[in-house]
């Protein structure tokens, strides 16, 4: 089940007035000078859908507006789905809890809605650091397979209590890693092969899109960068068993596949190494939209695609381009601009909804 955003309205986020802000299943722009809360949309729609920001180091205190009476968040929104079935999902969120309602009901599990943040300037920690990397592929490979999704849990819950004994590091605790190292390794197998055949599969879409956005024909691959030479749970065992007396000696498990990395391939170099960083940011953009392809194959639909102001990062053939792209495509997008030449190209799309956002007002 896939969505789209209808209606949004919240109280106390940020500084967003209380305005109900309509959208359009096809292209939304949202329009305003920097510092009036453009940004500050997607995040609310991000926060609901997600229960997190797409900032770092983000929440309750961060969320909550300088002006509001009250210490809590509101959240009302209305979303349908392929059927243009509508949903009335609501949230309250305060300093120490967060509730949610689906159709006026209180529920613990909220609605499964698919979005992905676009924003240019994560390419540097894309191509900088192994953790945004790994959390990269984790987060849109779980929304691709819920299995995965799963064993990911699972897998990170038998490392965390392993962790915990190693920190105490006594003898005793031995024969209770050994029960944990069984649990990881049932898991890292499988989640290793999904790692595999994702890149593969999302491989054929990566070229063509950067192709289509940019004009250049290029082949771009992201590989699984491991140092695991075998995919058997005996052989991970055994690795596991060599190495815990490192483990002790560090106080947590230094090496299975949560330390796997990935590389950006750009005509079989790294990208980290041999791009530019236009090229870099040319080539994590199209893995995004190369993600997004990938999905509607998948699922016959796509995701909510967020867009924080691209424009800026571009120049004005390549985003004349993405423009284009984004004019053919079937997904709903929210797209944040300030730069008056690249309005100028999204006020051409026929049908696109013009947000404006002045001072955390809604003008539609």
């Amino acid at each position: 089940m896939t969505y789209k955003v209808d209606k949004l309205q919240v109280t106390n986020f940020r500084n967003l007035q209380s305005d109900i802000i309509h959208f359009s299943p096809g292209i939304n722009c949202i329009l305003g000078e920097n510092g009036n809360g453009k940004t500050n949309i997607l995040e609310a729609i991000h926060v609901l859908a997600t229960k997190k920001s797409f900032r770092k180091n983000t929440g309750f205190p961060q969320y909550l507006g300088i002006d509001g009476e009250q210490p809590e968040i509101l959240f009302s929104s209305v979303f349908k789905d392929e059927d243009e079935t509508p949903m009335s999902y609501s949230a309250k969120m305060n300093n120490d809890s967060s509730f949610y309602f689906v159709n006026g009901k209180p529920v613990k599990k909220i609605p499964e809605i698919k979005l992905l943040f676009i924003n240019p300037f994560d390419s540097y920690q894309f191509h900088n650091l192994a953790a945004f990397r790994r959390s990269f592929i984790d987060t849109y490979l779980s929304m691709l397979d819920p299995e995965y999704k799963r064993a990911l849990s699972k897998y990170n819950s038998a490392l965390r209590q392993r962790n915990v004994l190693l920190k105490k590091k006594p003898a005793r605790f031995r024969e209770m890693v050994r029960a944990y190292d069984q649990q990881i390794v049932t898991y890292a197998v499988p989640l290793t092969h999904k790692r595999m055949v994702f890149l593969e599969e999302i491989r054929p879409f990566c070229a063509e899109t950067f192709k289509t956005i940019f004009s250049e024909e290029h082949d771009l691959q992201i590989i699984l960068d491991t140092r695991l030479t075998q995919l058997d749970e005996s052989y991970l065992l055994n690795m596991l068993d060599e190495r815990r007396q490192k483990d002790e000696d560090a106080g947590h498990t230094t090496y299975c596949i949560h330390k796997d990395d990935y590389t950006l391939l750009f005509d079989g170099l790294n990208s980290f190494d041999y791009c530019s960083l236009g090229q870099q940011k040319m080539s994590y953009l199209s893995l995004l939209f190369a993600y997004i392809e990938l999905f509607r194959y998948k699922y016959k639909s796509f995701p909510i695609v967020l867009i924080d102001d691209v424009s800026g990062e571009l120049d004005r053939y390549r985003w004349k381009r993405l423009v284009d792209y984004l004019e053919k495509r079937e997904f709903q997008v929210l797209i944040t601009t300030a730069n008056e030449k690249f309005k100028e190209e999204l006020d051409r799309i026929e049908g696109a909804n013009r947000i404006h956002v002045d001072a955390g007002s809604i003008i539609q």
